[in-house]
């Protein structure tokens, strides 16, 4: 496994695996265990952290409260698994800035609402799997087919975001 040093870079290779995709499976720890739920993007430039609108009133608030470590997960052309730290924020002027029509229908509500609170999360590490290269997924068979390994042609990354 290839593990990258360059920061901007392992920024860099995350933000282009999961620009576009609009739905996130973000993964809390309960005290049954994991749960994971679909979370709507924020259209944001992944600088290292992600940001997401809920209610208070959700179970995932509570968890967070509780234990603030979480996996995020994007599908795509490939496949990106973050895991970090999430901080609930009470920030009107972010969820404003944030905030679009799609939320008022899914949590039917408005910006304004006190129940409202921002996640973010704050990237540590990111494991992909780059399977929308297709070139680079047809050597990696090759590869793996005749024995050999390439670093080159590893289409599965595991990247530190610290």
């Amino acid at each position: 496994m290839l593990l990258m040093n360059d920061h901007d870079k392992a920024l860099e290779k995350v933000r282009s695996l999961i620009k576009g995709i609009e739905i996130a499976m973000l993964t809390t720890v309960t005290s049954e265990g994991l749960v994971s739920r679909p979370m709507k993007t924020q259209e944001l430039e992944f600088d290292g952290d992600l940001y997401f609108l809920t209610m208070k009133s959700t179970g995932k608030y509570e968890e967070l409260q509780q234990n603030p470590h979480v996996n995020v997960v994007y599908v795509g052309a490939s496949y990106v698994s973050i895991r970090g730290t999430a901080q609930l924020l009470d920030d009107r002027e972010k969820i404003k800035e944030y905030w679009n029509t799609a939320y008022e229908k899914m949590l039917k509500t408005t910006s304004d609402d006190p129940n409202l609170i921002l996640i973010k999360v704050h990237a540590e590490t990111a494991e992909y799997w780059d399977t929308g290269n297709w070139l680079k997924s047809i050597l990696e068979l090759v590869y793996q087919l005749t024995g050999k390994e390439s670093k080159e042609t590893n289409i599965n990354n595991q990247i530190n975001l610290e």
